[in-house]
């Protein structure tokens, strides 16, 4: 083969490669002079004339995705690829978009920019690895076509070589073309025809400059800056591009300005489009071909991280997930139920976890799928937006407590007004409290007894544990303050579900999946999370001791929503009712449910023609109620002290060969994902037998206020017969 005959050539220079590569490892006085070295020899001397021939298309194959009963629930496959195009379809706008934005050096270097490979490769050198990238789009191509991408240094040599020989063959603009005619998009589009059709409806020579800023924009990470279901990060990637262009000529400031004017919006959300306002026009995407639509955006999501969007709908994958048919289909009932009659704006999600296996068995990320692609259930790089989580944050400050040594027969204050520098805090409903203990101040969700208990143990140390728990604090703490206690930061229900499950699972926390296990296409295990890995973030006895404490909140600000089994939770709701909050569980199931308008500014009130703000203890407790008392029916009743119920996951080399054929399982390899399924992204690690490490909580430090926050949860009365009616008094929170 060609291929072989061009390497067989290079193979002493290969030699003197391997031989500069260690002198550039080992020196000291001049590496980068070396490095340069190295890669000049590569780029610069006579090379063969002839290419190597092109890796041959695979084809792409359906991926399918089955339920953790191995019954088929969808398919992941290619869509819009039958849209070829032509050089002169290509608009000037989006070629010079994609040059400002990915190789502003295009016309100029000779298929590989120097200066960003020295520093990528020298970086490289130093890790053993690849952990840079600076490649062209010369060098996208040829990885795409000839080499893989398997994340190895050999490999981004090779890239490099071929990079610079196929510049010296083949004109720009015609590598230019070959480059977008194969550019992987997000949701299966594959080219700048596809995207065109697929997120605006039309032709790719229509494109104006704003959708050719927010197409280039998506090409360092397709699933993560995808607009409908990562419209902020879309937009802002559209914006940055349209500063490139601008510093580098391609437009003036007229045109950048008229064209940052045009934001992305979403058609068919539940948000009016604006009259006489430009815009910049996202379509609808096409439906996923499942029933359950939130779940499989999930499931998409999470293997696009890890193996890249190609993968997901090329590759021919076997899926076999955690959904439980029978728990999503309640859960979906429930939020229906509670949604009807309720205006289009109003949104809910439910997640609920199995807390030892971290198995998320239902999902649902809001009112309609086809309506809005924006997965509400999910953190806000995976779709959705994290939003405040009022009093449901009020046990991670407890938990940091009790793990500092601090008792709950501890007692505090409970009079309405608390005030610190810069910042005063009240109990909802002006409702006020003698001396009372923690485990009461739990359960009547009092805000003045928590923000004293914050100020005790120190912000900082409670966000790393909330850290550990799952939910990651913002980068920046400087600007948090005792407002933290109150649910100032944010969260997915997804998270926060998994977070409440350590309680359950008596301080032992299993990341969340939607993953029982994956196979490629030749039946080779690519992730295997049967065998969950566990981590100790709490001690036994303070998750035991949360598990009492909360047990108490059915007595108090949730009253009236027990199951009739052990069971322990939170309310929680924010200022004017913005967010509303009820995650629960049992040893079993962990279930976060929040309710809210897609407006983030816009409160919960008057809702189905109830009085009054809506709080956590109302609608969410109640779409709680309703869905984990079915679903934990058929499982037997344990309480926190005991070992939980876990019903076994059916191998799936057995539940394949029941339906005829084998799923590979014994041809051998079970590790991690073959570089050739990746996307310049680092191999997911494969599910190791259970282990138990423990985190400890750091020392508590000095907070600092926010005096600009106003997040404050209802505290009491807001629930069953209280601040719901717009009287103060009865239990909320």
């Amino acid at each position: 083969m060609v291929w072989s005959r061009t390497w067989d050539n290079l193979r002493g220079m290969r030699t003197i490669l391997r031989v500069l590569a260690l002198v550039s490892v080992t020196s000291v006085a001049v590496p980068i002079a070396v490095a340069t070295t190295l890669l000049a020899a590569f780029i610069f001397l006579p090379l063969p004339a002839v290419l190597p021939d092109p890796r041959p298309p695979e084809g792409a194959q359906t991926s399918r995705i089955y339920d953790i009963d191995g019954n088929l629930i969808g398919e992941f496959r290619e869509f819009e690829v039958s849209k070829p195009v032509q050089p002169a379809d290509i608009p000037l706008v989006l070629k010079q978009a994609v040059i400002a934005s990915e190789d502003r050096r295009f016309y100029s270097h000779g298929g590989v920019d120097v200066q960003g490979t020295m520093r990528a490769l020298w970086a490289d050198i130093q890790a053993g690895a690849v952990v840079q990238g600076g490649s062209t789009i010369t060098q996208q191509y040829v990885k795409n076509t000839y080499v893989g991408d398997d994340r190895t240094v050999t490999r981004k040599i090779q890239e490099a070589v071929l990079a610079s020989q196929l510049d010296r063959q083949i004109d720009k603009e015609e590598i230019l073309f070959k480059y977008l005619e194969q550019i992987f998009l997000g949701d299966g589009a594959i080219g700048v025809g596809a995207a065109a059709e697929t997120y605006f409806a039309k032709s790719v020579r229509d494109l104006s400059l704003s959708e050719s800023a927010m197409l280039a924009g998506m090409i360092p990470a397709p699933s993560r800056y995808e607009p409908r279901g990562n419209l902020l990060l879309a937009e802002r990637r559209r914006q940055i591009v349209l500063a490139a262009m601008l510093d580098e000529g391609y437009i003036d400031q007229a045109a950048h300005d008229e064209a940052f004017a045009q934001t992305l919006f979403l058609v068919g959300g539940d948000t009016p489009q604006p009259e006489g306002v430009p815009l910049t026009l996202i379509q609808p995407r096409p439906r996923f071909d499942t029933p359950y639509p939130y779940f499989a955006d999930y499931v998409q999501r999470y293997l696009a991280e890890r193996y890249g969007d190609r993968a997901v709908f090329e590759r021919g994958l076997e899926i076999y997930t955690t959904l439980d048919p029978d728990l999503q289909r309640e859960a979906q009932r429930a939020v229906s139920s509670t949604l009807d009659g309720t205006e289009g704006g109003v949104e809910m999600s439910l997640v609920t976890v199995e807390p030892t296996t971290g198995f998320v068995k239902a999902l649902i990320g809001g009112r309609d799928f086809a309506v809005s692609t924006v997965n509400l259930a999910l953190a806000g790089d995976g779709g959705g937006l994290d939003r405040q989580t009022g009093s449901t944050f009020k046990p991670f400050v407890l938990a940091t407590a009790l793990e500092q040594g601090v008792p709950p027969t501890k007692t505090y204050n409970g009079a309405n007004n608390a005030c610190f520098p810069g910042k005063c805090f009240e109990n909802f409903g002006g409702s006020s409290f003698g001396n009372i203990d923690l485990r009461t101040a739990t359960v009547n969700s009092v805000n003045t007894v928590y923000v004293k208990l914050l100020d005790d143990i120190g912000v900082d140390a409670t966000l790393d544990l909330t850290e550990s728990l799952g939910i990651d604090a913002p980068a920046d703490r400087s600007q948090l303050g005792l407002a933290v206690a109150l649910g100032a930061t944010g969260a997915s229900p997804l998270e926060m579900a998994s977070a409440y499950g350590v309680f359950a699972a008596r301080g032992e926390r299993v990341e969340p999946t939607p993953i029982v296990r994956v196979l490629d296409r030749d039946g080779v295990v690519i992730e295997d999370n049967t065998t969950p890995t566990r981590t100790r973030v709490l001690k036994e006895t303070t998750a035991d001791t949360m598990n009492d404490i909360m047990r108490g909140v059915f007595g108090g600000t949730a009253r009236g929503k027990d199951i009739g089994r052990p069971a322990a939770g939170k309310t929680g709701t924010t200022s004017d009712s913005k967010d509303a909050w009820f995650v629960g569980y049992t040893p079993a199931l962990s279930t976060a449910v929040w309710m809210g308008y897609r407006d983030e500014g816009k409160p919960l009130a008057g809702i189905k023609g109830r009085r009054g703000l809506v709080t956590g203890g109302s609608f969410p407790a109640e779409t709680w109620q309703d869905f984990m008392r079915p679903a934990l029916e058929p499982i037997e009743v344990t309480d926190f002290t005991e070992p939980a119920p876990v019903v076994q996951v059916v191998d799936s080399a057995k539940r394949e060969a029941r339906r005829g054929f084998s799923p590979g399982a014994e041809k051998g390899a079970t590790g991690t994902p073959s570089g050739s399924f990746t996307e310049d992204l680092p191999p997911p690690q494969v599910a190791a037998p259970p282990t138990t490490t423990t985190t400890t909580t750091a020392p508590p430090t000095t907070s600092t206020t926010r005096p600009d926050d106003d997040d404050e949860d209802d505290g009491p009365g807001g629930g069953q017969g209280g601040g719901l009616f717009g009287n103060p008094g009865g239990p909320g929170g």
